[in-house]
């Protein structure tokens, strides 16, 4: 079989689509540093800041899918660069929001921009590099930009926020898009490949219905919020929407969605390695960036420094993963990085972040290096098993998984510390016991409601809010690295029949 002539600008097109995928990445990380500030300028409560940050990631996870094989249909191209005009348009919205209500909305809208972007950057990289050598390269070299721009997040965000208002970390997108979005007009090919036949919008309704209905009751699930019965009827109301969408694509004749992708193990791997280690990492990015703000009194900026070993090495682990997924195999690979991300996790749990010597981040750096390895192979598993014409609705399945994973990992996370700080905090006895209720329902409301009392009764209520919420420190991390090590093990059995293609072993 004759191999494709390689596209002369290909090195191009990687860095056009690695200058979209920049902003979206920027945004998620530069929230999590934000967020104390923001808490306390709109008033927000622990649930309201949880809907904030997820909204986004669980909003796109019903979203990727539709407008991935959309982009599939019309051209990655058209559909990209409305992305970046939408998410230009809500980061401004966002940074002007006037209660938690309108920011929340703002992130609907940035979803869907995001959402939009995100399945064509891989597809167009998947079109673009048709050698398994230089397409694993060149997904390491996107990694490293998501990596980089995660880096770059918290430090961005911290320097905006030591001398401008909380709406400045959403504000900086506009002038990031007006570089990004005429390089992406000018460098990305007019002409390419697209799978032929209509894109039926009713299916497309029904999966973003039935996706939003089960991640919603699994999320009012897990913070009680709710009746056991209405969150089981939402749920199993979305399982039907799904079940009756999966039905249509089998008997279609032009499905949508080719569903024959979820039989290749590659993929299957590719998505539990997106989806549980986005989640693990996402849960304690959050953790660590309000115990360091909370509870170790660092600035948003301080944060952001303490936070940059983790986020540096995961800039190196994309390029790093593509090389060694060349040589020794993805499998390998793939399995022991995450074991490592485990061990790294399990280190940090027993550890000191109030004297964190050069232990701490040598170790933030490793567990950086090795979930980037991770997930950088998972996005060489999925996009190696599926042909060009496909790529969009492969980078949508993966997409889904990193995005399904971090809001259900933000979720689990925030749910597991307001149970956990509810429990451990001991609320002094001269306060109400209205204020002490909105007080135990997490860090963010104990400081609301000092903010209102004398000076004694708040340095009581911050230090009693402090020690509680180092008690979940340890538990939270441990959790997380079960969960990871269970990953490896499970990611080694999936790829055990994962043969490397001969000429990825050339390059």
């Amino acid at each position: 079989m004759t191999t494709p002539r390689p596209d002369p600008k290909r090195w191009l097109v990687l860095l056009a689509v690695m200058l979209a995928f920049l902003p979206v990445v920027l945004d998620m990380t530069i929230l999590h540093v934000a967020v104390p500030r923001l808490t306390q300028a709109l008033g927000a409560t622990g649930t309201e800041v949880l809907w904030i940050i997820d909204i986004y990631p669980l909003l796109m996870a019903g979203l990727l899918v539709p407008l991935g094989t959309l982009s599939d249909r019309v051209g990655n191209r058209r559909v990209l660069l409305c992305g970046l005009l939408v998410f230009a348009v809500a980061s401004a919205f966002a940074a002007f929001a006037q209660s938690p209500a309108q920011l929340i909305g703002a992130r609907v809208v940035l979803a869907l921009g995001g959402a939009m972007i995100m399945p064509c950057v891989l597809g167009l990289i998947r079109k673009t590099f048709e050698d398994p050598g230089e397409r694993a390269m060149a997904l390491g070299l996107w990694g490293t930009v998501g990596a980089a721009g995660a880096a770059m997040g918290p430090l961005v965000g911290g320097a905006l926020l030591e001398h401008f208002w909380w709406g400045s970390v959403f504000l900086i997108n506009v002038p990031v898009m007006l570089v990004v979005g005429p390089a992406c007009f000018l460098l990305l090919p007019r002409a390419e490949r697209v799978t032929p036949g209509p894109w039926p919008v009713g299916q497309a309704l029904l999966l973003i219905a039935g996706m939003i209905a089960v991640v919603y009751g699994i999320k009012a699930g897990f913070g009680a919020k709710h009746p056991a019965a209405l969150t089981a009827a939402v749920i199993a109301g979305g399982a039907a929407l799904l079940v009756v969408f999966v039905r249509m694509q089998l008997l279609a004749a032009a499905p949508m969605l080719d569903l024959s992708l979820l039989s290749r193990p590659a993929i299957l791997a590719g998505l539990m390695m997106a989806l549980v280690a986005s989640g693990a990492l996402a849960g304690v990015e959050l953790t660590l960036a309000q115990e360091l703000q909370y509870v170790l009194g660092k600035t948003p900026l301080e944060a952001g420094l303490f936070m940059v070993p983790i986020m540096a090495a995961a800039a190196v682990g994309g390029p790093v993963a593509g090389w060694l997924s060349n040589r020794l195999g993805l499998r390998l690979v793939a399995a022991l990085s995450l074991a490592v991300a485990a061990l790294a996790l399990l280190f940090l749990a027993r550890q000191d972040f109030h004297d964190p010597g050069w232990h701490v981040p040598a170790a933030l750096a490793l567990l950086g290096l090795t979930l980037s390895i991770g997930l950088t192979a998972s996005s060489i598993a999925i996009m190696g098993a599926v042909e060009a014409e496909k790529g969009g609705a492969a980078g949508s399945l993966e997409a889904t998984g990193y995005e399904l994973g971090t809001g259900l990992g933000i979720t689990v996370f925030g749910v597991f510390m307001a149970s956990t700080f509810a429990r451990a905090i001991e609320i002094p006895a001269s306060l109400s016991p209205d204020l002490a209720a909105v007080a135990s329902r997490s860090i963010g409301d104990a400081y609301i409601v000092a903010a209102g009392l004398s000076d004694v009764q708040s340095a009581a209520l911050i230090a009693v809010g402090r020690a509680a919420f180092s008690q979940t420190h340890a538990v939270l991390l441990t959790s997380a690295a079960a969960v990871i090590m269970a990953l490896a093990a499970a990611v080694w059995i999936a790829l055990a029949g994962h043969r490397q293609p001969a000429d990825a072993t050339n390059h």
